[in-house]
């Protein structure tokens, strides 16, 4: 038997977190507690109006319960960039959403528009930074980089006490920092960015160029960290190096910002130690100078409901 939560007897936020392989949905009350929880695949490489009618049928569903007459806001996190003041997206791993007026689509939407819902907009790395300065692994910290290392590598900042995304709202995105001066080019349009060398996708890919085979179907990063974990030699140097270039973007921004913290979350970081001894090692050799040496470096601790969570956070 399925119960039915009672309706809410505070207001509640919408919450919706849109990436490129699941646009997830919830209420979230002003504890970042989750109600009704949903979450549809994303049709990543169909014409953005398929997105859009997702993100819609997410919406349909939430606005379906009883708690919808208790939220006061929309809030949005999603892979980026975003443009803020055009409240619109253009998410790399979604081609077909390319200056996507987001906020406007989502206002417009049936039952947000009836209740003139304001709705706010955020980056995905930007959303995980206010949900674990609110609630995780950042609480309390003054100046925070929080990471989100899966398919992409997003971040956020936190600066003197608040989250700051910037004019644009892309403030802190890490993954598009150039680590190798003469790397490979980057969906981004540079070349030798972070993301492509320690993202989920750059781990398996070099994994594979280097001879691992995995023993089942899975090519992900997830199957290159059980073989890290079991010793596999390449699999393990897959990792190294995506911790080390992770770690010469951390210290490059201590240094530009003077953080007390660094937050790692994302599918990657759920490699655990096989993702953070590395890290750790290389930290020592790259944030050498006396205000960033030693950085407090702590696992999310919002796993996959961060985006949700922080988007949230930004509508209080």
């Amino acid at each position: 038997m399925t119960l039915t939560p009672p309706p809410a007897a505070t207001p509640l936020f919408a919450a919706v977190d849109i990436g490129g392989t699941k646009i997830a949905g919830a209420l979230v009350d002003g504890h970042g507690r989750l109600r009704h929880r949903h979450q549809l695949p994303t049709p990543a490489r169909e014409p953005g109006a398929a997105v859009l009618a997702v993100v819609h049928e997410v919406l349909d569903r939430l606005a379906r319960t009883a708690d919808w007459s208790a939220v006061t806001a929309v809030g949005i996190g999603s892979a980026g960039p975003v443009d803020l003041v055009a409240g619109s997206v253009s998410p790399v791993n979604i081609p077909g959403w390319h200056d996507f007026p987001l906020v406007a689509e989502v206002a417009a939407h049936p039952a947000v528009a009836a209740r003139r819902l304001p709705v706010q907009l955020a980056g995905d790395g930007v959303a995980m930074a206010a949900a674990e300065h609110w609630q995780g692994a950042a609480r309390g910290a003054a100046n925070a980089l929080c990471l989100v290392v899966s398919t992409g590598v997003g971040a956020g900042l936190v600066l003197d006490g608040a989250v700051r995304p910037g004019p644009s709202g892309n403030a802190g995105h890490l993954g598009h920092i150039t680590v190798d001066l003469d790397g490979e080019p980057c969906p981004c349009g540079s070349r030798g960015c972070l993301e492509g060398l320690a993202s989920g996708t750059a781990i398996a890919r070099r994994a594979l160029a280097e001879g691992w085979r995995p023993a089942g179907e899975d090519r992900s990063a997830r199957a290159v960290a059980a073989d890290a974990e079991a010793g596999d030699p390449v699999a393990l140097a897959s990792f190294d190096r995506a911790a080390q270039a992770l770690a010469a973007g951390i210290a490059a921004t201590a240094a530009l910002v003077d953080l007390d913290r660094v937050v790692v979350g994302g599918g990657v970081a759920t490699a655990g130690d096989v993702l953070f001894a590395p890290l750790a090692r290389h930290l020592d050799r790259y944030a050498t100078l006396s205000y960033i040496r030693g950085l407090d470096v702590r696992r999310a601790e919002l796993g996959t409901d961060a985006g949700l969570i922080g988007a949230a956070a930004l509508c209080r």
